[in-house]
């Protein structure tokens, strides 16, 4: 037990932070008295101050979407004073794909709804799946549209290459193309 020296109150020595300069090696403050104090004084200085909101034992509020949720629904952050980290896994996951969306193609998840849209809510290309995975030139970086996994991987696997896709649409037609030997190792297309 220490006795806090804002409230004089005796309490637990986990109820107070550590201070390697002290002798006994905590704060004179207890962890509640040091937050009151820290709040008086950013309100002093004219910074804003959220307020504190009280949560049940295993329980933290998340700031971003504002709810109350389970530590399960949190990463864990080891430099968290409380153990898990800022936000919720929803809310990080949230920003990981805002993020994702500016950092590689640019856009920002409204633009991207905005594609989406005006696409008729489907993929381009089948125009039956919901369309998921932003499609862009590798070349200029150039978003094309939103399409859905299948017809995203059908065009990375044929490197974008528009002859190679002609080439495989023929075939599928059943116009099967023979390439013709005219010299070793040279094949010649069918017109």
């Amino acid at each position: 037990m220490k006795r806090c020296s804002r409230c004089k109150e005796s309490k637990p020595r986990a109820a107070f932070a550590s201070d390697k300069a002290a002798r006994d090696g905590l704060q004179a403050h207890c962890r509640e008295c040091w937050a009151q104090y820290h709040r008086v004084r950013q309100v002093a200085k004219g910074k804003n101050v959220r307020p504190r909101v009280q949560t049940p034992e295993g329980r933290k509020f998340c700031r971003s979407c504002g709810e109350i949720k389970p530590h399960s629904e949190w990463h864990r952050n080891a430099t968290a004073s409380d153990g898990p980290s800022t936000s919720c896994k929803e809310c990080r996951a949230d920003k990981a794909r805002a993020g994702h969306l500016k950092r590689q193609y640019g856009i920002t998840e409204a633009q991207r709804d905005e594609l989406v849209a005006s696409q008729g809510g489907v993929c381009c290309i089948c125009l039956a799946a919901l369309p998921v995975h932003v499609d862009h030139c590798h070349e200029t970086g150039r978003v094309r549209g939103v399409l859905c996994f299948s017809c995203n991987a059908a065009l990375g696997q044929f490197k974008d290459r528009p002859d190679v896709i002609r080439r495989a649409a023929t075939y599928l037609e059943g116009n099967a193309w023979k390439p013709t030997l005219v010299a070793p190792g040279v094949y010649q297309l069918p017109s």
